[in-house]
C-alpha cells in the first residue's frame, strides 16, 4: 500500500490560509493593546495633573473623649482653594466625628495645619476622606 500525503509540499504554493489568520489575528491583537495602554496613561496622567489638591494626615492625638488633634499637611496648586474633609473613628469602626476644613487660594502651595475635631465618643483614629477644589 501507498502511504497517502494529505499536506501540501513545504514552501511550494505559500503560506497556509492558518498563517495568514494567525498573523491577522497578531495584528489586530497588538493595535488593540497599543490603544488600551495609550487610554490607561491617559487616564494616570489626568488623574495626578488634575488634582488641585492633596492632603496627608501626618499625625494625630486623642485629646479627650470628645477631641481628636490632627496635623494635615495641604499640598495645591498656587491659586487652588476647596476643602479636605476628616473623620474620626471609634473603636468599634463608628464614625464618631467629621470636620471639613477649608483651604484657601491664599497660602502657598504647601499648607501645614494642626486641627481639632469635636466627636460625640471616645475615637482611636482620624483619617482623611477626600479632598474638592471648588
Amino acid at each position: 500500500m501507498a502511504a497517502v500525503r494529505e499536506q501540501l509540499p513545504e514552501g511550494r504554493y505559500g503560506r497556509s490560509a492558518d498563517e495568514r489568520a494567525d498573523r491577522g489575528l497578531k495584528l489586530v491583537g497588538a493595535v488593540l493593546g497599543a490603544a488600551l495602554l495609550g487610554v490607561i496613561g491617559w487616564f494616570g496622567y489626568d488623574y495626578v495633573a488634575g488634582q488641585k489638591i492633596s492632603a496627608e494626615v501626618i499625625k494625630f492625638s486623642v485629646v479627650s473623649d470628645s477631641a481628636v488633634q490632627v496635623h494635615l499637611e495641604v499640598r495645591k496648586n498656587a491659586d487652588a482653594a476647596g476643602s479636605c474633609t476628616l473623620r474620626s473613628r471609634s473603636e468599634d469602626g463608628a464614625e464618631v466625628g467629621r470636620l471639613d476644613v477649608p483651604v484657601e487660594s491664599r497660602g502657598g502651595k504647601r499648607i501645614d495645619q494642626v486641627v481639632e475635631i469635636r466627636t460625640t465618643a471616645r475615637a482611636t483614629s482620624a483619617e482623611l476622606v477626600q479632598c474638592t477644589a471648588r
